[in-house]
């Protein structure tokens, strides 16, 4: 049977003008700020511009055009935007899509969506970072404080802290403007890229990929392969472009990535353009962090530029906030994180705001803006981990393929091709570790611990425990149930269990009904909460194990649904009641005329790994890792929704392996 959700989430965006919008808003923050900081390392990191040729600038802007060719329109647009589940996008989407097919496909879904975490939080710290600095080419600052970097730095602190401050309000109303501001962007990229390039077309050259060869065997080319990782930083926004699949829908990017795509390259190919006659000019040499993106503006320009360029990186970081929320989100429901507080501040689809991720990402991006100073060192350290999440994302989609019946030498080409690409990219990037891309390996590692112990001990938890069949207490919960002896602890007691199969529950639930204290009550519920590969499936199954007072009740809830289990649970009732297969429950003294149903108690058992428990030392260490990080995150009541209802907390030992029970000995006196 189907569950009826508050609001429908399943239409997609058609396409439309504001739906398209609505994506350029959304969707191109990330690859979109990219020209504020690619060409400026290429160039720096080859010594800056008086170490730069012509063939290197036209080797340069040639990789970044076949980068963003073939990683963003191919891979991404043209084929990866296809493995859509239910109209999402993402690793975890692509993910539950080929689960199926094999259980170690749960590896390259956690290594990509922990380093997709990691590298992302340096997205706010290097744009908004990159745009700030433009601010040292205006005359009137250099002349208030002249090269001080610690203003910059105050700047960006005070912008990032403001933008995490207001996720807590929700970004439906801010988010409306999205669109227009980055098509004004998109806008002034083009037309400062087209002005750059009317005096010297011959720079089109670099269309065509034999100079992007030329340059990575190339004398010239300081940085050799390793060039590689600056190119690369052009595409970092390609895989956030997958994961925004489901807010925007397919018709609307391929209907704005024309045109995202040729702003972008005009952009690249002004600001070469530039450097080939800057090149001519001494005097800028010992110009410090000299950033072409800005110095193709005109003068009068570059105020409103930079303004325009902050607005940007805002929106850029915006995008990856809700996106790591939307993540997160995912990986929880997919049981690869703990539980986490979620909020709806908005009635929007896909708004949603995690607090203890916000609180995470801010101090994330605070403390790397302290570490690094500026953007230049921050250039040299982003990118690492988004070449993993790629090389993750190609390996299940090659499963993705094989599952959709293309034949297998096709989907081998498509797949080696491609992950011969990124694994250039990886290893190009390799050298990023030693100049700061340690900070995003170290936060990936530490996601990724956390996904380990806590799907690693969910595994050991249902490999060792003991599940019983509920009919055969079914006697036993009759007599308590009329047993007038007893106190009625709740007309309706409801137990949440882990337990899928039908009929059956963990021991642990009977022994709280009948040992620990026996709770009599009109109508047992046990409830089983099960998350399945369509984001937003609202279904229930009711076994009624032949009596009108025992009931296991499956919901199946989609990974993207709010478990609002009271609200579930009082649906499902109701619609018992009016097939029969309830019965009325009266109350004597209610506010309601009328009503039909008794009150609710829900037990929860939280368990204590138990000193007795007997399992290897590796295990036991999971064990203990999972159970103290269930105590940093989220209450099972704000979880499934029911703090405001009467909810009791039992703690039960968790007993895990064999056991070697001590038998005393009696010792007369």
């Amino acid at each position: 049977m189907k569950l009826k959700l508050k609001k429908s989430q399943h239409g997609i965006h058609k396409l439309s003008i504001a739906g398209m919008f609505i994506t350029l808003g959304i969707v191109y923050g990330d690859i979109g700020t990219s020209p504020l900081y690619v060409m400026k390392a290429m160039v720096q990191g080859n010594g800056g511009l008086a170490h730069i040729s012509e063939n290197f600038v036209l080797g340069a802007v040639s990789l970044i055009f076949w980068t963003v060719t073939i990683l963003t329109s191919v891979k991404y647009v043209l084929i990866t935007l296809h493995a859509d589940n239910n109209g999402e996008g993402g690793i975890f989407s692509l993910y539950t899509l080929v689960r199926r097919r094999a259980k170690w496909l749960i590896v390259p879904a956690m290594i990509g969506g922990a380093a997709l975490l990691a590298d992302g939080m340096l997205t706010p710290a290097v744009t908004v970072t990159s745009a700030i600095e433009g601010l040292k080419i205006l005359p009137h600052f250099n002349d208030l404080f002249g090269n001080n970097q610690h203003i910059i730095i105050v700047l960006v602190i005070t912008i990032i802290s403001t933008l995490f401050l207001f996720q807590r309000f929700g970004t439906e109303s801010v988010g409306k403007i999205f669109g227009p501001i980055m098509l004004l962007w998109f806008s002034m990229l083009a037309l400062f890229g087209i002005i750059n390039l009317m005096g010297d077309f011959s720079i089109l050259r670099a269309l065509s990929p034999h100079y992007a060869i030329q340059l990575l065997f190339s004398d010239e080319n300081k940085l050799g392969f390793f060039i590689l990782g600056g190119a690369f930083l052009a595409t970092t926004g390609a895989e956030a472009l997958y994961s925004d699949l489901g807010h925007v829908g397919r018709k609307n990017i391929y209907w704005t990535w024309p045109f995202v795509k040729i702003s972008l390259v005009l952009n690249y190919f002004g600001q070469a353009a530039w450097l080939l006659k800057a090149k001519e000019t001494p005097e800028l040499y010992p110009v410090d962090s000299l950033n072409p993106f800005f110095q193709i503006m005109p003068s009068q320009f570059l105020l409103f530029g930079v303004i325009l360029a902050t607005m940007a990186a805002i929106i850029a970081s915006q995008a990856l906030i809700t996106g790591s929320y939307t993540l997160v989100s995912e990986a929880i429901k997919l049981n690869l994180l703990p539980r986490l507080h979620i909020r709806y501040p908005s009635s929007s689809k896909g708004q949603l705001y995690i607090p203890a991720v916000n609180t995470t990402l801010w101090a994330v991006c605070i403390g790397v803006v302290l570490y690094f100073k500026n953007s230049e060192h921050m250039e040299a350290a982003y990118g690492l981990s988004i070449t993993v999440t790629m090389l993750m994302t190609t390996i299940l989609l090659f499963n993705y393929l094989l599952k959709r019946k293309v034949s297998i030498i096709i989907a081998v080409l498509i797949t080696a091709f491609f992950a011969a690409f990124e694994g250039s990219f990886f290893i190009a990037s390799v050298v990023k570790f030693m100049h700061g891309g340690f900070v995003a390996v170290f936060i990936a590692l530490a996601i990724l611990f956390i996904m380990y112990i806590w799907i690693r001990g969910y595994y050991i938890k249902m490999r060792l425990q003991e599940n019983v069949e509920i009919n055969e207490y079914k006697e036993q919960l009759s007599q308590l149930k009329h047993d007038e002896d007893q106190a009625k602890y709740a007309t309706n007691l409801v137990y949440l269990t882990n337990c899928p199969e039908h009929g059956q529950v963990e021991r642990k639930i009977m022994y709280s009904i009948l040992d620990k204290r026996p709770k009599r009550a009109d109508v047992y519920w046990f409830v089983n909460v099960v998350v399945t590969d369509e984001p937003f499936t609202a279904d229930y199954t009711v076994d009624t194990l032949g009596t009108d007072y025992m009931f296991k009740v499956q919901l199946k809830l989609g990974f993207r649904v709010d478990q609002q289990l009271n609200v579930f649970l009082r649906q499902i009732v109701t619609d018992l009641l009016c097939s029969g297969e309830v019965k009325i429950q009266s109350r004597t003294y209610t506010t309601l005329p009328g009503r039909k149903m008794g009150d609710f108690r829900y037990i929860i058992i939280q368990e204590k790994l138990s000193s007795e428990t007997r399992l290897s030392a590796a295990e036991t260490f999971i064990m203990h890792a999972k159970l103290f990080i269930k105590k940093l995150t989220v209450t099972p009541a704000k979880w499934f929704g029911l703090e405001t209802s009467d909810v009791e907390v039992e703690n039960v030992p968790l007993f895990l392996g064999s056991r070697h029970d001590i038998k005393l000995t009696r010792v007369m006196k």
